[in-house]
């Protein structure tokens, strides 16, 4: 949606990206960079994952974004104990001065991602400057939320990606200069990204960067929970106050892509003998003696024909795919696009989970969201629940839904790289 009215707001007010003083490790301090850094809370699979990271190193930045305690009031009071702690022994350092932070991700296959990081003014969703394509659930909010106002701080950068085009040719040359000088900091993490960090303090570089993005919007590629947070905290502050800001990690899409990939689903109480008879007269389903890589094939041949889907947790693989019309017209609703209900999440949310299944989706006691593929086909069979596994969205359908302002439903997308959590942090209160 592109209307005068649209237009006129983004003008009037875009991103707004603020410097700050960046909080991070002393390299002296610890380990490696690498052993104390994490993927996002929500990548992390629990508990195996959180249990790995922890003993990585004593220092772990799980430690702060997943702390681990008997009840939530006291994860949040350990995590914020803990953050003081390391800023009161040196662990955790913050830079002489404000700034904003270019920041690289680079595999061996390839891909080169580069952006900055800084501190975003929060904006409600009427002014369309970052657009959600995402619900939220509740529970989830509150948690980080509760989590935030313990440590004070922003633990980890959300990823918000913005289409670059000829006005913002002055920050795309400025990134490309930044990275050829020596870097803040430079690790290279054990799924094989190498990560570099550079400073950008000078006052006209800064100036360059907030006026060029000024008259951009920008898509929420991953972090729809921790924006909602940032918008529940800033009415909970009067303003002006620093929980009017975020700590965002910005992409320019037009010169670095991102991957989409799915994140799939586990159902924890519903055996997969149970899941495939369910199905029986509403979808087609096949049974695949395959290896999961085949399996994958398989599911991205079907999706290219219409709804499809992976069931896994009993050692075969079950493609479903060919929903009945008329079951399709009676469970998923009408008054949204085409292109909203034909996504394969509506149809899994609004058809399987809420109708054939009767799975409630926003209840962690019997739906887990799981971004790894083979973790999630093997928590399924060591568990005896069932891995639905999800055939990744284009990021055109993604961008083009949310300037409609349609959300999609919620874990639909896992964009990607995500910025790896731990290389920097922003304190509220220093």
């Amino acid at each position: 949606m592109n209307t005068a009215g649209h237009s006129e707001a983004t003008e009037r007010r875009g991103l707004e990206l603020t410097p700050f003083r960046g909080l991070r490790y002393d390299p002296d301090r610890v380990g490696s960079l690498a052993a104390v850094t994490s993927p996002p809370y929500d990548v992390v699979v629990r508990p195996d994952g959180v249990h790995h990271l922890q003993s990585a190193d004593p220092y772990n930045i799980v430690r702060l974004i997943l702390p681990q305690a008997a009840t939530p009031s006291a994860r949040n009071d350990q995590a914020a104990q803990t953050l003081r702690r390391w800023l009161s022994e040196g662990v955790l350092t913050t830079d002489p001065d404000p700034g904003l932070y270019v920041y690289e991700q680079r595999d061996g296959d390839g891909m080169l991602q580069r952006g900055i990081i800084g501190a975003l003014r929060v904006s409600d969703p009427a002014e369309q400057v970052v657009l959600p394509h995402e619900d939220v659930m509740p529970h989830i909010v509150a948690d980080r939320a509760a989590l935030m106002r313990a440590t004070s701080a922003n633990l980890e950068p959300l990823l918000l990606t913005y289409r670059g085009d000829d006005s913002t040719t002055a920050t795309a040359d400025l990134i490309e200069r930044t990275a050829e000088q020596p870097p803040l900091l430079a690790t290279t993490t054990e799924d094989g990204f190498s990560h570099r960090l550079w400073s950008v303090t000078a006052p006209a570089d800064l100036t360059t960067i907030q006026s060029d993005l000024a008259r951009h919007q920008a898509l929420i590629a991953d972090g729809h929970h921790r924006w909602a947070t940032y918008r529940r905290l800033r009415t909970e502050h009067a303003s002006p106050s620093p929980w009017d800001h975020g700590l965002v990690l910005l992409v320019d899409t037009a010169r670095y892509p991102l991957r989409v990939r799915a994140i799939h689903r586990l159902l924890h109480d519903l055996p997969v003998v149970e899941a495939v008879a369910a199905l029986d007269g509403h979808f087609r389903v096949r049974r695949l003696e395959v290896p999961l890589p085949e399996a994958l094939e398989a599911l991205a041949d079907a999706a290219c024909a219409g709804n499809a889907f992976l069931l896994a947790g009993d050692g075969a693989f079950h493609l479903v795919d060919h929903p009945d019309p008329d079951l399709l017209a009676r469970t998923i609703p009408a008054d949204r696009p085409t292109a909203w209900r034909t996504l394969d999440a509506t149809v899994l949310h609004s058809t399987l989970l809420d109708h054939v299944w009767r799975i409630p989706e926003d209840s962690p006691a019997h739906i887990a969201y799981i971004h790894d593929t083979a973790a999630t086909v093997a928590k399924a069979e060591r568990d005896g629940g069932t891995a639905v596994l999800m055939h990744p969205v284009r990021e055109e359908v993604v961008r083009d839904l949310a300037r409609q302002g349609v959300t999609m439903p919620r874990k639909s997308t896992s964009f990607g790289p995500k910025p790896a959590s731990g290389l920097v942090l922003r304190a509220l209160d220093l």
